[in-house]
C-alpha cells in the first residue's frame, strides 16, 4: 500500500494506492467516493470543487491530479520505507514492554534466585530453597485472599528471600497477625510433609526439605520487624496502647541486633533499621491509626498461635538433632548455640 498527500482549497487530501489503482481518497480524514469518468480517469466533488485523478501512470509511480478542469499534473508517488523491526528503538520498546510485564519480572527474579543459590551451594539445594520460599509466601497470599485483599503475587528476591505483594492495605491488627503467621504455618506443613516422606522412603532429600523449611520459617518468626514474627509482636504490642507495647518492640530490635552480631548477618541490620523506623512512625501516630486493635482475647489467641507455630518448627528440627548427617543436625546446633 502506497500513500500520496496533497493540499487543495485549504484541505488536506490523502490518496491510498496499490500497484495499479486508487484504493481510497480521504479529505480532512473523511473518506470520499470516486466516480469513473473514463478507463483511467476518476473524479470526486468536494464542496463544488472538482478533483480528477489519472491512474494510467500508477504502475510507473505517478498519479495525475487535475482541479476544476485544469490540465493534469503528475505527482510522484512516494515509496513507503520498510519498518526496521530490528532497530535499536524497536528493541528498546520491546524491552520496556517486557519489563512492565509482572510475569516476566517474576520469572526473571526466580531464575536469578535459582542461579544465585546454585552458585553458592548446589542446584539441588537451590531448588529445595526456592520450593520452601514459594510455599511460605503462598501462605501469605492465601491469607490475603481470605480477607479479600487483592494480591500481585509472589516475587523471589535473590539472596534475600521472597515477598508476597498486595494491592490493598490491611484494616485490622488481626489481619496482620493471620497474614504474618500463615506463611510460617504453610512452611510447617511443608516440614511435616518432608518428615512423613522421609520416614516413608528413607530418602534424606525429604529430611533436608523438612529441616531447611523449619530453619527458614523459624528465623522468619523472630520477633524482629520486618520479619513475620515482628509483625505479630507489633500487632499484639500496639493493641495494648501503652508503653509496654513499645518496650516489647524495642526488645525485639535489641534481639535482632544480637542475632546479627552473633551470626554475622549484616543484611539483617539493614532490615532492622527499616523495621525500627516503622515502629517509631507507627507509635507516634498510634492514636490516629486506622487499624482496628486486637482485644484482650485476640492478643492472647495471637500469642498462643505464634508459640504453637514456633514450637512446631523446633520439634521438626529436634527430630534430626542426633542425625549422622551434619547438614540435618546443623539447624538444632545453631538453635542451641
Amino acid at each position: 500500500m502506497k500513500k500520496l498527500a496533497f493540499s487543495f482549497a485549504n484541505k488536506q487530501f490523502i490518496v491510498f494506492l496499490n500497484d495499479t489503482d486508487i484504493v481510497q481518497v480521504y479529505c480532512d480524514q473523511q473518506a470520499i467516493s470516486l466516480t469513473n469518468i473514463s478507463e483511467n480517469v476518476q473524479q470526486c466533488n468536494v464542496e463544488d470543487q472538482i478533483i480528477q485523478f489519472d491512474t494510467s501512470l500508477i504502475p510507473q509511480g505517478s498519479l495525475g491530479i487535475a482541479t476544476n478542469q485544469s490540465p493534469f499534473e503528475f505527482a510522484q508517488i512516494p515509496e513507503l520505507q520498510p519498518e526496521k523491526k530490528g532497530g535499536i528503538l524497536g528493541l528498546a520498546a520491546l524491552g520496556l514492554k517486557l519489563f512492565k510485564s509482572a510475569k516476566v519480572v517474576k520469572a526473571a527474579l526466580a531464575g536469578a534466585s535459582v542461579a544465585g543459590y546454585a552458585w553458592l551451594f548446589s542446584f539441588e539445594f537451590a531448588l529445595m530453597l526456592i520450593a520452601c520460599l514459594v510455599v511460605h509466601e503462598y501462605g501469605h497470599v492465601r491469607a490475603m485472599q481470605y480477607f479479600g485483599i487483592k494480591t500481585k503475587g509472589i516475587y523471589l528476591i535473590p539472596f534475600v528471600g521472597g515477598l508476597a505483594v498486595s494491592d490493598e492495605k490491611i484494616t485490622t491488627r488481626w489481619q496482620d497477625v493471620v497474614i504474618s503467621l500463615m506463611g510460617p504455618a504453610y512452611g510447617l506443613i511443608t516440614s511435616i510433609l518432608g518428615v512423613v516422606l522421609y520416614y516413608a522412603t528413607d530418602m534424606e532429600i525429604f529430611a533436608g526439605v523438612a529441616v531447611l523449611s523449619a530453619l527458614l520459617n523459624l528465623f522468619n518468626l523472630l520477633p524482629i520487624l520486618p520479619l513475620d514474627g515482628g509483625h505479630v509482636l507489633k500487632s499484639i504490642s500496639f493493641s495494648m496502647r501503652s508503653w509496654i507495647g513499645l518496650l516489647a518492640c524495642l526488645a525485639g530490635v535489641m534481639l535482632g541486633l544480637w542475632v546479627s552480631y552473633t551470626f554475622g548477618l549484616m543484611l539483617l541490620v539493614f532490615f532492622i533499621f527499616i523495621g525500627s523506623l516503622e515502629i517509631i512512625f507507627e507509635w507516634r501516630s498510634r492514636h490516629q491509626s486506622h487499624l482496628i486493635p486486637l482485644d484482650r482475647y485476640g492478643q492472647i489467641f495471637s500469642a498462643v498461635m505464634y508459640v504453637l507455630v514456633v514450637a512446631g518448627h523446633i520439634a521438626v528440627m529436634m527430630l534430626f538433632a542426633d542425625s549422622d548427617n551434619p547438614i540435618l543436625s546443623l539447624p538444632m546446633k545453631i538453635l542451641s548455640s
